[in-house]
């Protein structure tokens, strides 16, 4: 009583229901669920549907509107009417494109073609160029849905039409929330006459002043936007000042107001999700020494099996099969040893790391010293190539955080007497010099290039411009702020 056996008394930690995780949803699935919930022809949904599915990630168009209607054309070939349906189309109904103006009298599509220019229009033109009305209605109206949807400014062309789409937006809310006003201030003097002279007396012109105010900024956000996109990105509020003839405090209050838009409203559904990282080793200090630690308890471990080894020593299996299993018995041998081989380099290297990067590990990211893979390489006495496959997608847990261990590769720029400085604190150094210049003078890749020089490091300014570029920092004229 009260035995039992080994099997029973392990413990097995099932994985929990609650670290399980849906998939997250995307912009497509997200436009998908909207579209679901409409009623839609078959036409309009099947060209809703390929529209969504030419969204970049950003939530941008990229597909033209002939490539879209040679799609829709593969999936419909029977979409050009017939004579009978003929008599129900009308040219003019067809949706245009792209500020394109369609007409009873000179129907329009979006190849240009029209009914004067001498071609019968009821006829079946060369499919190559001409499509369906048909599609093109079924297209355009899909298209004015998609772009009804969420998030605003979804499935524009450009930048400009993403900008105009949400500044349109923000107008129709604006005008609503006017509206609403109106009709309070309009019940209040109906309840209370005294209530409202008063109010007619101080409060009223204010909120209409403000009202205006607001409409004027907006009005002048949509003038900068259709017209004077360059210097908008540029922040050249002078030059926008002179060219729309307004005062620069409206200007910059436009420029605040288009500041809050969103130029890519696809890529919060399209985000890259957090993924958690279990490092691979950690690096702890017991009294004044560093300890490698690895982490291999999600590591099985391998084992040969015994009945396949008793199989090549037995009397009475076959030559063929004695043969296979001697080399897949080998093979596996090369594998565990290749395992071994692999965790011992990789423990070798974060020996080496450790005692060179001492400084970073006790100061931060300020005290990183540079270390080329090659270098630790001999060291260890493997090739480059061993390292760098050793350490590629390898966490390493630090005082100072989890870094990945090709983190602490870095090359140096020379300075005075040999002393090296990594290229990580280089561009470090130039990002935070940037963040702390002047907006109205911004330091140029010279002045950049000076400073670092006077820091004892030696950089030029071609070095300085590739950097920036790197860290994807503007240029000098792209950043200054023109007031």
């Amino acid at each position: 009583p009260g035995y039992r056996t080994p099997h029973s008394t392990e413990i097995n930690e099932k994985a929990s229901f609650e670290n399980f995780l849906s998939k997250p949803t995307t912009l497509t699935d997200h436009l998908m669920w909207q579209l679901g919930s409409l009623h839609l022809t078959s036409g309009v949904r099947e060209a809703a549907e390929l529209l969504i599915g030419n969204l970049d990630e950003d939530g941008y168009l990229t597909a033209s509107d002939e490539e879209l209607l040679a799609a829709l054309e593969r999936e419909r070939p029977s979409a050009w009417p017939t004579p009978r349906d003929v008599s129900r189309i009308s040219f003019g109904e067809v949706p245009a494109f792209h500020g394109q103006k369609s007409s009873p009298e000179t129907p329009s599509d979006l190849n240009g073609a029209s009914a004067s220019n001498g071609a019968n229009p009821l006829a079946k033109p060369d499919r190559q160029v001409e499509y369906s009305p048909i599609l093109k209605r079924d297209l355009a109206e899909a298209l004015n849905i998609v772009r009804g949807l969420d998030p605003v400014g979804i499935a524009a062309r450009d930048l400009r039409e993403c900008l105009l789409a949400q500044l349109d937006t923000r107008t129709h809310e604006a005008e609503a929330l006017a509206m609403a006003m109106q009709r309070s201030a309009s019940k209040e003097e109906i309840i209370d006459s005294d209530l409202s002279i008063a109010a007619s007396g101080e409060d009223a012109p204010a909120a209409n002043c403000l009202q205006s105010e607001s409409h004027a900024v907006l009005a002048l956000a949509r003038r900068i936007i259709d017209e004077f996109l360059p210097h908008l990105l540029k922040r050249d509020i002078r030059e926008l000042s002179r060219l729309t003839s307004s005062q620069q405090p409206r200007v910059q209050a436009a420029i605040e107001a288009i500041r809050g838009f969103d130029p890519k409203p696809g890529q919060r559904y399209n985000r890259e999700q957090v993924r958690l990282i279990e490092p691979d080793v950690a690096f702890v200090k017991r009294d004044d020494e560093y300890v490698i630690l690895i982490n291999d308890e999600e590591m099985p471990t391998l084992r040969l099996n015994k009945g396949y080894r008793r199989m090549l020593s037995q009397v009475g299996t076959e030559r063929e099969v004695r043969e296979y299993v001697k080399e897949r018995y080998r093979s596996a041998i090369q594998l565990m040893r290749n395992i071994e081989q692999r965790k011992n380099t990789i423990l070798r290297t974060c020996e080496v790391i450790v005692r060179r990067q001492r400084e970073f590990l006790e100061q931060g990211v300020d005290a990183l010293k540079p270390m080329m893979i090659k270098d630790v390489a001999e060291e260890i006495g493997v090739h480059a190539s061993t390292v760098s496959r050793a350490v590629a997608n390898k966490y390493a847990h630090t005082p100072q955080g989890v870094f990945e261990l090709r983190f602490f590769f870095t090359e140096g720029v020379n300075g005075p007497e040999g002393a090296d400085t990594p290229l990580l604190l280089l561009k470090r150094k130039v990002k935070k010099m940037i963040e702390e210049e002047d907006s109205c003078k911004p330091l140029t890749d010279d002045a950049l290039a000076n400073l670092l020089q006077a820091q004892g490091i030696a950089v030029n300014r071609r070095t300085v411009a590739k950097y920036r570029e790197d860290m994807g920092i503007p240029s000098t004229h792209q950043r200054r702020v023109r007031i």
